[in-house]
């Protein structure tokens, strides 16, 4: 019966004053709206990165340019990745830990269809091996061919992306675009694979590297070269084998002096993966002051609550009513305040999370939830007991004599 009176004083207290109540309860509200949707966001981006780098399959090598021991040479003494190196490594790695490899060379350019101009992401030269290394499907047509690329024929593949941009809802297969001056004619569209972040996988165009270099590069060097081990379980001796026949190739006897990167899916995905842990803990770090702003709020609110009503407690203390009755009625105030609050945020970043936030779908941690939730409670009581403590404190002599 106490605990019901108690509730039902806290609630008319709350209703007396509406305005303020709402503004302090949206307080909480952005707090914890704050923690669950920043949360979500940052594990979103890791969730992205995540199947990004595992859609290329876990049996895919990176080569590229660079000091793996952290540039101890000078840039001018390294030598950069060729075509040449690509065959070296085609015809003399051991083909039972090495199936494919495909040099890569990306530019950016302008792609013309009629009177549609567009620029997708990237412009890519490379070999057919290409498309099975970074795990491409074709959605409409067929790939090129090695024949392709042996008579440097003017055909290219679209991403998606690139593909809408163009076309529309016209089928490309068989269509001619224009990049660089240069006429391409269409054979495949790939399959979406999608993304979340500021790049996307689809929004591309691939070509025989013998074109692209004729058309945009040059017949110099090569961005990357990609490597396919012959299966998941002989990443480690396909990446022996790429060390072993680009030394020769670059003619360095010291492993250590290599001028050239292997990079393995594992370990790129855990260098993700804890860069984006850093992330949400600071986006979590961010969100959490919201919530602290909403707990000064609540201290702020609940004492300007006790000034007004000063000469009320005084006549309840003046009646009987114990220290703990009042006590209990302006925790019970503050701690509605924060439950509404709290309540109220977890709905708002729920819906928020279905919707994509600077190109990042948003991930919610469940925990994040519960914990926000808690937290905001918690903060509710702690921050209530300071005003609820000096209203129970008050003297009924003083408090009727309060104007």
């Amino acid at each position: 019966m106490i605990l019901w009176q108690t509730l039902r004083f806290a609630v008319g207290g709350l209703a007396a004053n509406k305005v303020r109540s709402a503004l302090t309860m949206l307080g909480v509200l952005i707090g914890v709206a704050s923690v669950i949707l920043l949360l979500a966001v940052g594990n979103g981006s890791s969730v992205a990165v995540k199947d990004s780098i595992t859609s290329l399959g876990t049996n895919s090598l990176t080569v590229s340019s660079g000091s793996a021991a952290g540039g101890a040479r000078a840039a001018s003494s390294v030598k950069k990745l060729t075509v040449a190196d690509a065959k070296a490594l085609a015809n003399d790695a051991d083909p039972a830990a090495i199936k494919s490899v495909a040099p890569v060379v990306t530019t950016t350019g302008t792609a013309l269809y009629g009177n549609i101009s567009y620029s997708p992401g990237s412009i890519v030269g490379t070999y057919p091996a290409y498309f099975e290394t970074s795990n491409q499907k074709v959605a409409k047509g067929e790939y090129f061919t090695n024949d392709d690329v042996l008579g440097s024929r003017k055909v290219a593949v679209l991403g998606a992306t690139t593909a809408k941009q163009l076309f529309d809802a016209e089928d490309p297969v068989g269509k001619q675009i224009v990049l660089g001056g240069t006429p391409f004619t269409v054979v495949g569209v790939l399959q979406a694979k999608g993304g979340s972040g500021f790049t996307d996988p689809d929004d591309v165009v691939i070509a025989p590297l013998p074109t692209v270099q004729n058309a945009f590069t040059g017949f110099g060097t090569v961005n990357q070269i990609l490597v396919q081990a012959a299966s998941a379980d002989s990443t480690t001796a396909a990446q022996s084998e790429i060390t072993r026949v680009l030394l020769a190739s670059h003619a360095i006897a010291d492993p250590s002096k290599a001028d050239f990167r292997i990079t393995n899916q594992a370990s790129l995905l855990t260098a993700r993966e804890s860069t984006t842990k850093t992330f949400t803990v600071l986006l979590g770090a961010v969100a959490a002051i919201s919530l602290l702003v909403g707990g000064i709020g609540i201290t702020n609110i609940m004492l300007v609550t006790v000034t007004e009503r000063t000469r009320e407690i005084g006549i309840r203390k003046a009646l009987g009513a114990p220290r703990a009755v009042i006590l209990g009625q302006f925790l019970t105030e503050s701690t509605l305040l924060s439950v509404i609050g709290a309540g109220l945020g977890v709905a708002a970043g729920m819906v928020g999370s279905h919707f994509s936030i600077v190109g990042i779908k948003p991930v919610v941690i469940p925990e994040s939830v519960l914990g926000a939730f808690g937290i905001a409670v918690a903060i509710g009581l702690f921050f209530g007991s300071y005003p609820a403590n000096r209203a129970a404190s008050l003297r009924p002599i003083d408090a009727l004599r309060h104007e």
